[in-house]
C-alpha cells in the first residue's frame, strides 16, 4: 500500500515539474484582435491581423497621421520590441485629445491587441511599460478660480 502511495505522489510532481504550454488563442471570427488604449482625453480602438506591417490611423498612413517623429516611433515600437513590426497590419481609429495624447493611447491599445494575440509576448511588453496606462489626466477648474489652480488678479487697492 505504501508503494502504491510514493507511485502516486511521484507521478503527480511529475506532472506538476513539466511546464505548461502557452495555448495560442484563436482569432475571432472576423480575423482581428482588439485592443483598447487611452490616454488623457483621447481613445483608441485597434485592430490587428497577420500581414505585411501596414499602419493606418483613422484611414491615413501613420506617417501622414502624425507629423513628429517620436510619435511615429512610439506608435511602432511595441510592434518592433516582439519582433512584429513586417508581419501585422494595424487598422486604428483614434478620437480626442491632441497629437500626443492619442499616440500614447494607441500604443496602448497596440500592445494590448499584441498581449491578446501572443500571451507570451506579455513579458517584454510589460517590462518596457507598454502596458501600463498613464494615469494623468486634466486637472478639473475649481470655482472661484480663472481655470485648475489660476486666480483672479489681486488688488491690494
Amino acid at each position: 500500500m505504501e508503494e502504491q502511495i510514493v507511485e502516486q505522489t511521484e507521478s503527480t510532481v511529475e506532472t506538476l515539474e513539466q511546464p505548461q504550454p502557452i495555448r495560442q488563442p484563436e482569432p475571432p471570427v472576423n480575423g482581428f484582435w482588439w485592443g483598447t488604449g487611452r490616454r488623457k482625453s483621447a481613445v483608441a480602438r485597434v485592430r490587428i491581423r497577420d500581414g505585411k506591417g501596414k499602419i493606418i490611423i483613422n484611414g491615413r498612413n501613420v506617417d501622414e497621421f502624425f507629423s513628429q517623429e517620436r510619435d511615429r516611433t512610439a506608435v511602432r515600437a511595441p510592434l518592433k520590441d516582439t519582433g512584429n513590426l513586417d508581419r501585422i497590419d494595424v487598422l486604428v481609429k483614434v478620437s480626442g485629445g491632441g497629437f500626443t495624447g492619442q499616440a500614447g493611447a494607441v500604443v496602448l491599445g497596440i500592445s494590448r491587441a499584441l498581449r491578446k494575440k501572443d500571451p507570451s509576448a506579455e513579458s517584454v511588453l510589460r517590462d518596457k511599460g507598454y502596458l501600463t496606462r498613464d494615469p494623468r489626466m486634466k486637472e478639473r477648474k475649481k470655482y472661484g478660480r480663472r481655470g485648475a489652480r489660476r486666480s483672479f488678479q489681486f488688488s491690494k487697492r
